[in-house]
């Protein structure tokens, strides 16, 4: 199987196929492109126009999820319950974790204070609905990776940096979800994952976006 998968260098999305593709030791191909000027064979196979979309010997796929369950039934070894109930619920919570990224977005690229911390709040809140299920023991398991790690881990990623940015960024979280994280940040696919000038990339997206984390460090100057 040729594997062909289209990046924007900072996007979460597509990190989480990466980070997929680096633990299972598949063979693939990264190509990135500019969103904000895609080129024309990209809008052709992209029907939302938004990355990931990993063509798999010519066929294209699309949406996250979609790739990271293909690519974990593809190429063993298998990161998905084999109880089906466990493996709906992981997916739903995979699905909660697209809800996570955004909501970091939404905070990150604030444009005043006053909405930065109106955003920054409700992160928090949302992030705490995860410590119900790391209670429950579903999923962050330290001895064993699951799909759900590979959805996390970009969001766990860019609150580290949030906070290297800048200390007003960094979010509240409760405990278990704190040893998640690190466990996570510490693992060779999710830190081999982006880039190598990822953070700055991603300062100066922010910096473009005229975030007010970037404005109350100094860099947005």
């Amino acid at each position: 199987m040729e594997l062909k998968l289209v990046s924007f260098a900072i996007c979460p999305f597509v990190q989480r196929s990466v980070i997929l593709l680096r633990e299972k030791q598949i063979d693939h191909e990264i190509e990135y492109i500019d969103l904000n000027d895609p080129p024309d064979w990209f809008l052709q196979l992209s029907p939302t126009g938004k990355v990931p979309l990993l063509l798999v010997d010519g066929a294209t796929l699309f949406e996250s999820s979609v790739i990271l369950t293909f690519l974990d039934e593809s190429f063993p070894p298998g990161f998905q319950p084999a109880d089906t109930l466990r493996r709906a619920r992981h997916r739903s919570w995979i699905e909660y974790g697209s809800t996570l990224l955004m909501a970091q977005h939404a905070m990150a690229t604030a444009s005043d204070e006053d909405t930065f911390i109106e955003k920054k709040h409700l992160l928090e809140e949302d992030i705490a609905r995860l410590s119900e299920p790391l209670s429950e023991g579903l999923f962050a398991n330290p001895d064993e990776f699951s799909l759900v790690d590979a959805a996390i881990a970009p969001l766990f990623m860019r609150l580290q940096h949030l906070a290297d940015i800048n200390q007003q960024a960094v979010v509240k979280i409760p405990d278990p979800v704190r040893h998640w994280s690190e466990r996570l940040l510490q693992r060779a696919a999710v830190e081999q994952s982006v880039v190598t000038d990822f953070a700055d990339r991603y300062r100066a997206f922010l910096v473009s976006n005229k975030s007010w984390l970037c404005v109350a460090d100094g860099s947005g100057n």
